[in-house]
């Protein structure tokens, strides 16, 4: 940005209007000269731009597609189309696009050998369910049926005890003299639970 100084021997209230005008006319100069290159961004880019760069990348907008994510998927059009087809540069486009993780189950047992899971949390699903559809018709191989699995994790909190116990077991017999014995069968545990067994 061009900054007009006066010389010291020019600060007069005069001089001042007339630098504060060249300084307006020089901003909006440059402006007019940045607005092109500013054009080539399609961050920033006016709309009607970004869909003339959306045209020349092969991207179309559908419908009720944010324009921050439609600016996403233009500007990443190439690095997108770089790495469609495989397994890591799918995990890639996901990252670029704000989707997130996304695990990939390729070749699996009994399973045909063409089916690939995309595992997705349901937040995932249910946020971009129209953006998923193009992702795997644009990006996605051509001789590969690709299946959306919903997955939830789940919290599991366990808890552990220390349990103790002592084990005693009396036995007794019938003698000549028809005394009957007891046996005994003893269990303790720390919250002093006994259970007797007598026979």
């Amino acid at each position: 940005m061009i900054k007009l100084e006066l010389p010291f021997w020019l600060d007069g209230a005069e001089a001042t209007k007339l630098k504060a005008a060249a300084q307006a006319w020089w901003d909006r100069a440059e402006a007019w000269m940045t607005w092109p290159l500013l054009q080539l961004d399609p961050e920033t880019c006016h709309v009607q731009i970004l869909d003339l760069l959306a045209w020349q990348r092969d991207i179309s907008r559908f419908r009720g597609e944010p324009l921050s994510l439609y600016r996403l998927r233009v500007k990443y059009a190439f690095a997108n189309a770089k790495d469609a087809g495989s397994t890591i540069g799918f995990k890639r486009i996901f990252q670029r696009l704000g989707i997130g993780d996304v695990q990939i189950l390729e070749r699996q047992h009994n399973r045909d050998w063409d089916v690939v899971q995309l595992l997705l949390s349901d937040q995932q699903l249910s946020d971009y369910p129209m953006l998923l559809d193009l992702i795997v018709n644009q990006y996605g191989r051509t001789c590969r049926r690709y299946e959306l699995v919903g997955t939830t994790h789940v919290v599991l909190q366990l808890d552990a005890y220390d349990v103790a116990s002592d084990h005693m077991t009396i036995t007794a017999r019938f003698d000549d003299t028809d005394t009957v014995g007891v046996a005994l069968l003893a269990h303790q545990l720390d919250h002093d639970h006994m259970t007797l067994i007598t026979q």
